[in-house]
């Protein structure tokens, strides 16, 4: 089963423009770079051929990332209506007894904010979907621990 993401337009526009240049200019660049490393002789010892290649593996994990995103996203504003969590809020809310504010959605959203992401599919993002503000909450972590989640304020998110 696939995961559907939430993302803003603007943070769409902005990842559809990371994959165009990677596959393009970032990715002859890399080229270029291993091209000329082997030119060098010895592939074996040769660190600036392995770097290059190297540098070539993540874009190549990247643009499949970016394309299995791209492909699973649901594009569109952030949800208006403040009276529950929805993918594209912030949320306000004390966990374990303490008070946090995040993003439910996407890193891909927050783009270059300090703002901490869950995603709808985690195990904090499913148990808050849908809930309402003063509305309380838990979870099951990893580990098996339940949390207790108090949903204190939901805004939504601006970016």
């Amino acid at each position: 089963m696939t995961e559907t993401t939430w993302l803003t337009q603007e943070a769409h526009d902005r990842l559809v423009e990371e994959l165009r240049s990677l596959q393009g200019e970032g990715m002859a660049e890399v080229v270029k770079k291993i091209e000329a490393a082997r030119a060098e002789g010895d592939l074996k010892e040769n660190g600036g051929y392995h770097a290059a290649r190297e540098e070539q593996a993540k874009m190549a994990g990247r643009i499949a990332s970016l394309k299995a995103l791209l492909d699973n996203a649901q594009v569109g504003q952030a949800p208006t209506d403040s009276s529950s969590v929805q993918p594209g809020m912030v949320v306000t809310a004390t966990i374990g007894g303490q008070k946090r504010d995040f993003l439910l959605g996407s890193r891909e959203v927050a783009g270059g904010s300090n703002l901490t992401v869950y995603s709808e599919q985690s195990p904090i993002g499913a148990a808050l979907i849908g809930a309402k503000i003063g509305e309380n909450r838990s979870y099951l972590t990893p580990n098996g621990k339940e949390v207790s989640v108090t949903v204190n304020a939901v805004t939504p998110y601006s970016g």
